[in-house]
């Protein structure tokens, strides 16, 4: 159990009392959490009475009433600032205005809690700091450790996730406010862009997950006789309904059982990235051919689109984490740029080798080589 300091200032008595109530025996805990949160609550009455507290016993959170006796809340926001205090600041106030939100935003505010607040409004506000200082704790633990990616992981997430979220937000707003009209239909593209938006930040969740287990190691491999030809019908059937929008017509070809002793979690990582891929960067009306066979020893399996394909410098990038192609015809596709780092990873665990060909307009062919026999040439 880890314990966060919360410093309450408000000249309200009741106020005060019923915070450190409510979260007197309150608890945050969360799967990926390797401990639980619980809170100590610290109460100021005044913004000089927070400010000594500040110095003498700095806590994690501060919840901050801006209307205070003598010095205001915003005055108490800009010394955190000005001493660059590591602390998430709440503001809790019935005056919240667009001024004060601006002014209390640029000086460091996480949050606002408008009074009067239900418990469950508190412990949700609560909640999702606790889930922001355990993420910042765990990004300087990694930083110390020399773990750059996991870094570079959390600042991607952050990054990627900020703008998609910020659009659905004001696609909603938009709607609610009805500034299309009355019919549901004018709200179509709106609704459309959201959903777009929505399918690509599960996409790179999904993808930093995968990242993040080849990265650390799986617990335990599950090494088995495993189906290829199963695994890649099962890859086609999930990227179907994608390839139909697109009018993409997926072919596999194979003779007979196709098998290898593999993890099969790891065979699907690898399949549903290199047929996604196919069908994402493809033309309308294009199609999308993957083989299976031996050869040499070795496992081949081969993926060839007819899409827009890539130059020599792009193929030299593909496989590094966090890189997309960005060019005319690429603009409008969004994605993660960790799919064929992904890719790349697991089949170095297995000795592997993939090779990329492209011609720009005309598509491209991944062939992977995973060792049965022997070394794959």
């Amino acid at each position: 159990m880890s314990t966060l300091k919360i410093l309450v200032v408000d000249d309200e008595p009741g106020i005060r009392s019923g915070i450190t109530r409510i979260l007197r025996n309150f608890r945050v805990d969360y799967p990926f959490m390797d401990e639980a949160f619980d809170f100590d609550v610290i109460e100021a009455a005044t913004g000089e009475a927070g400010i000594e507290i500040i110095e003498s016993n700095e806590p994690d959170i501060i919840l901050l009433d801006n209307k205070l006796p003598g010095i205001q809340g915003v005055e108490v926001l800009e010394y955190i600032k000005k001493k660059q205090k590591n602390i998430i600041v709440v503001m809790i106030t019935s005056y919240a205005s667009l001024e004060l939100a601006v002014k209390a935003t640029s000086d460091g505010a996480y949050d606002f809690i408008p009074k009067p607040f239900t418990p469950q409004e508190l412990k949700s506000s609560i909640e999702n700091i606790t889930k922001r200082v355990f993420l910042k704790k765990m990004t300087n633990k990694l930083q110390d450790t020399g773990k750059q990616i996991r870094f570079t992981f959390l600042s991607v997430l952050s990054h990627e996730l900020k703008a998609p979220l910020n659009a659905i937000e004001g696609y909603l707003r938009m709607i609610r406010e009805r500034q299309n009209g009355m019919k549901l239909e004018d709200y179509d593209v709106m609704i459309d862009r959201s959903l777009d938006r929505i399918r690509g930040m599960r996409s790179l969740i999904l993808d930093l997950l995968d990242l993040t287990r080849v990265e650390s190691g799986k617990a335990k491999r599950n090494i088995t006789d495993v189906d290829l030809v199963t695994i890649a019908g099962t890859a086609m059937d999930t990227m179907r309904p994608y390839a139909i929008q697109r009018d993409v017509t997926m072919n596999l070809h194979h003779e007979g059982p196709v098998t290898i002793k593999a993890d099969a979690e790891e065979m699907e990582i690898i399949f549903n990235n290199l047929i996604s891929n196919a069908i994402k960067y493809n033309k309308d009306g294009g199609t999308v051919d993957s083989t299976l066979q031996l050869a040499d020893g070795c496992l081949e399996i081969k993926v060839v689109d007819s899409g827009i394909g890539m130059s020599t410098t792009e193929i030299d990038k593909i496989f590094d984490d966090f890189v997309r192609i960005k060019n005319d015809k690429t603009k409008n596709i969004t994605g993660s740029g960790l799919g064929l780092s992904i890719v790349k990873k697991l089949i170095d665990n297995y000795a592997g080798k993939i090779d990329v060909t492209s011609i720009p307009d005309q598509g491209s062919t991944f062939i992977v080589r995973l060792p049965i026999d022997k070394p794959c040439l």
